[in-house]
């Protein structure tokens, strides 16, 4: 005779374990992405690292918290400003720091740089050097799977800037018309370039305003990474469960400048060091410290791994060789044998 067992609840200790354990990660994910960053910055600053380059840090919350969200299936595509996302999709930082240096290793061949890495294998769909670029990209995405019938969604970053392109309100139209399962994210650091938010739209409120095309929109407090993971996983499941669109608008701050040639005279010290005080790199590091989940030993074993992965990085980066002369006019067209009758 067979008999069915009830599964066990997890005892509250092994539960909070596993939360603690989480929570760690997240702050792993989001310092990877902050010292990874600040190594750029160094190189960029020694000639080492050329072109533009977008630095994403103090939003590290957003792309970690939402790529928590998704899974290996779901695309995601991203912006000028996108390393954080690649890191957090898990791209290695192998692949992005030999892109950064335009070496043939690196994830879109070197041929990308800073603002197009690229990595189909994980369904990143790239960063885009125009403003909005990405939104139509990510809703042929999802109209692809509609269309297709498969269960996963595309997560698509933009900025407040692109809020005032065509391209948003036409991807959002669209996606909300056809129910596309489509995640909006919109990384709003009050800043489109030098312009702040209230200079360029009458209406600061942007899931308010997205939420006239009939989707499902909240905002959400971009500087907390529990906050972004919670609000992503709900509008991920509505997604998944047929429900359209969601939209999501994490306010959050950068705390350098547009770009590295970017003399950020357009913003008050004193706004900056105020977003500063809202860290949330520093700030998960201080909760956990505070709960007992984090010593300063275990941080500090931590900081010395990520920095040994950066600088295994920049070596292998150093080490790769550039893209032969002779191959620059391949991946510009098809090959025929793919061209279809």
């Amino acid at each position: 005779m067979s008999t069915t067992r009830t599964p066990r609840t997890p005892r509250p200790s092994a539960r909070s374990n596993h939360e603690a354990a989480h929570r760690l990660a997240l702050l792993e994910s989001m310092l990877r992405v902050r010292r990874f960053e600040e190594r750029c910055v160094e190189l960029y600053s020694a000639a080492r690292i050329r072109g533009f380059m977008h630095l994403y840090i103090g939003e590290e919350a957003v792309a970690v918290g939402v790529n928590e969200a998704l899974t290996p299936d779901d695309a995601v595509v991203s912006t000028y400003r996108e390393h954080g996302h690649a890191l957090a999709r898990g791209v290695p930082a192998e692949a992005v720091m030999a892109e950064m240096f335009g070496k043939v290793t690196g994830c879109s061949r070197g041929r990308g740089g800073s603002m197009h890495l690229f990595d189909a294998g994980r369904r990143f769909y790239g960063g885009n050097a125009i403003v909005g670029g990405g939104l139509p990209l990510a809703a042929g995405l999802a109209l692809a799977d509609r269309m297709t019938s498969r269960n996963r969604i595309t997560c698509c970053f933009f900025g407040d800037g692109a809020f005032a392109e065509g391209e948003f309100h036409e991807t959002a139209n669209l996606a909300a018309l056809w129910r596309l399962p489509l995640l909006l994210v919109c990384e709003n650091n009050l800043y489109a370039m030098g312009t702040a938010l209230a200079r360029h739209q009458a209406q600061t409120d942007l899931a308010l305003r997205a939420a006239a095309y009939g989707m499902v929109s909240w905002a959400v407090d971009g500087m907390d990474v529990s906050a972004v993971e919670d609000a992503a996983r709900r509008a991920a499941e509505g997604v998944r469960a047929g429900n359209g669109p969601h939209f999501l608008e994490m306010r959050t701050y950068r705390f350098r400048a547009h770009s590295m040639y970017d003399s950020d005279r357009y913003r008050d010290k004193a706004e900056i060091e105020h977003w500063k005080e809202r860290d949330p790199v520093e700030g998960l590091a201080r909760q956990l410290r505070e709960a007992k989940e984090l010593t300063d030993k275990a941080l500090t074993a931590l900081e010395s791994r990520l920095a040994a992965e950066i600088d295994d990085a920049v070596e292998a980066a150093e080490r790769a060789p550039e893209e032969p002369v002779e191959d620059l006019l391949k991946y510009v067209t098809s090959p025929v044998e793919a061209i279809r009758p």
